[in-house]
């Protein structure tokens, strides 16, 4: 059976379908075990379909904001 560690290794290729036959079994193997796993896999799949509804082109106005931060904080320090 998959450690957690393991399962975090190949849960990227697990969502996108990427694993064998037997990867995927021991996957859900481990699932079915382990609820901080299964936790961790719906946190994943809700992360990429947030990131798949999110627009393609570049938001300058968000580069321009994450500049200024990062100039506050170094100004802080």
């Amino acid at each position: 059976m998959l450690t957690c560690k393991e399962l975090v290794a190949h849960s990227s290729d697990y969502l996108d379908g990427q694993l064998t036959l037997r990867q995927r079994l021991a996957v859900r193997a481990h699932l079915a075990m382990c609820g901080n796993c299964r936790r961790f896999i719906r946190q994943m799949k809700l992360t990429q379909a947030v990131i798949r509804q999110m627009p393609e082109d570049e938001l300058p106005e968000l580069d321009a904001l994450a500049e200024r931060l990062a100039q506050n904080r170094r100004n802080q320090g």
